[in-house]
């Protein structure tokens, strides 16, 4: 989601503004605007965030769990090299079919890979099928399954490699004692598994909503 915590629209904007924005992907923000879920997509600056750090751990495979309308994907698939690979999961073919339009207009739509369905089975297929291991992977989807996606995609990610979580800050609820639902509760319960985890390095980042960003030992 593209809140950013703390700050006024015209900060927002300006970070909006400092993004170098491939021409799909600024059409792909601009028409994502449009739809009444538009908060779901991520802000510009996360997206270049995601591939900086993706040429900076020279990434070559990319998981995603949680594709909406493709913005992140593409900041990710532009910055990998061209035999890079990008599997998507998603529960919504007419979201992947929106995505596409962009991947296509950027010329990468031949190097990702999209799976529809419930994203635990999918990712315990992929575990069962023995994948090859992923260098960077963003979660992105429903709150109550974070924790299951985490540890699906930690057995998935190679040594090293880059696990991403969005809205780990949920706009600041997850900080507010008095806030006690079900999403805020399995964001919260997350983070606190994470900053014990002896598997992997961390940081939450103030980017966006909040991202979590986690290194496999």
């Amino acid at each position: 989601m593209s809140r950013a915590l703390g700050l006024n629209e015209t900060v927002r904007a300006y970070l909006a503004k400092s993004a170098r924005e491939h021409p799909a992907l600024a059409r792909c923000r601009r028409d994502t605007a449009k739809l009444p879920n538009a908060e779901m997509q991520i802000a510009p600056e996360q997206g270049a965030l995601m591939g900086l750090l993706a040429k900076i751990t020279g990434a070559k495979r990319y998981l995603e769990i949680g594709s909406f309308t493709g913005y992140s994907a593409l900041a990710v698939a532009l910055a990998l090299p061209e035999t890079g690979r990008v599997v998507c999961l998603d529960i919504s073919e007419k979201y992947l079919a929106r995505a596409r339009i962009y991947w296509r207009a950027a010329g990468v739509v031949g190097r990702i890979e999209t799976r529809v369905g419930a994203a635990v089975r999918t990712l315990d297929a992929m575990i069962a099928a023995r994948e090859k291991p992923f260098d960077m992977a963003f979660i992105d989807a429903d709150k109550e399954n974070y924790g299951r996606y985490y540890e699906r995609v930690l057995a998935l990610m190679d040594k090293g490699g880059l696990i991403l979580i969005d809205n780990a800050l949920w706009s600041g609820r997850v900080a507010d004692a008095k806030v006690d639902d079900r999403d805020t509760r399995a964001i919260r319960t997350l983070n606190k598994k994470i900053r014990g985890d002896a598997r992997v390095d961390m940081a939450l980042a103030t980017v966006g909503d909040g991202l979590m960003i986690a290194r496999k030992r």
